[in-house]
């Protein structure tokens, strides 16, 4: 699809989305010219799907209650193997947690809105009001691909290319290397500055691709 629709030759790729921009200085707004800083709220269509899914909540809810229950059920008849199989994947999962708050990449960027990171995220919805990209490793850098405007349905039918990074500018980064399971990727640029990204899928296929790069020299 890449290749064919959008003309560009991709080593790996998925969708992503980020997390909530803060609101910037009213000096940098400003200089950026006051761009969008939210997607575009869901079309009409997306709407009556949300109304009619309504109904169905409470027994989403219900079968959800029951999983919880299932779940308390077996880990009640788990072995000591198992007991200590999940035990460690707290612990893993507490360590991620910390590792996380302690590099700050609980947040969406570094916080420097001067910097490359925080300018791109300022345009970010400038180039498209989709919630979501689709973005690419490519060997000349980062692409960026999304519908023109956020859609509901078929976004991969209506996808354009809506920004490019390149390799000279910016990198693709898993901040733990591969030590944590997660779907965070960082757009690091070269003045340091960086963008958290969510990937659809938990260690994605750009996520292997970042690992098998090899690392920097210093």
């Amino acid at each position: 699809m890449a290749t064919d629709r959008l003309g560009i030759q991709v080593e790996a790729g998925d969708w992503c989305w980020i997390g909530k921009i803060p609101q910037p200085p009213a000096d940098v707004l400003q200089a950026a010219g006051n761009p969008r800083l939210r997607p575009a709220m869901l079309p009409p269509l997306g709407m009556i799907g949300v109304v009619l899914g309504a109904p169905f909540v409470p027994l989403i809810m219900l079968l959800s209650l029951l999983a919880e229950a299932e779940e308390a059920v077996k880990r009640a008849l788990d072995t000591k193997e198992e007991k200590e199989r999940r035990r460690a994947k707290k612990e893993e999962d507490r360590r991620r947690d910390a590792t996380i708050a302690r590099q700050d990449l609980d947040k969406v960027f570094d916080g420097n809105w001067d910097g490359n990171a925080g300018q791109f995220l300022l345009r970010w919805y400038s180039h498209s009001t989709h919630h979501e990209r689709m973005l690419f490793a490519t060997e000349e850098g980062i692409v960026l691909a999304a519908p023109p405007k956020r859609v509901s349905v078929g976004r991969e039918k209506r996808l354009q290319v809506v920004a490019r990074i390149p390799a000279s500018e910016a990198t693709l980064v898993d901040p733990f290397s591969g030590e944590f399971e997660t779907r965070i990727l960082l757009i690091r640029f070269r003045d340091g500055s960086w963008l958290r990204v969510d990937t659809e899928e938990l260690r994605s296929d750009l996520h292997m691709h970042v690992l098998r790069q090899p690392l920097p020299h210093n």
